[in-house]
């Protein structure tokens, strides 16, 4: 089953004012905390030991199957 909106909308939320709390910018924030495929915890991780957030978004962001060709 399906999650109820309301319970998505708290959970983007959340993961949103992390980012925000963690230095990344308005629009990476609104960007990452919709895509659950990113991993929050990790990119936390990397920020809290003095990786840049555009870099630590570089290292884990998901890989589409068109960029593997």
């Amino acid at each position: 089953g399906a999650r109820p909106p309301e319970r998505d909308a708290a959970v983007v939320s959340w993961r949103r004012q992390r980012l925000l709390d963690a230095g990344f910018s308005l629009k990476s924030s609104e960007k990452l905390a919709r895509d659950l495929r990113v991993d929050l915890h990790g990119l936390l991780d990397l920020v809290q030991g003095g990786c840049p957030p555009a870099l630590a978004v570089r290292i884990l962001a998901p890989v589409d199957n068109e960029s593997r060709r």
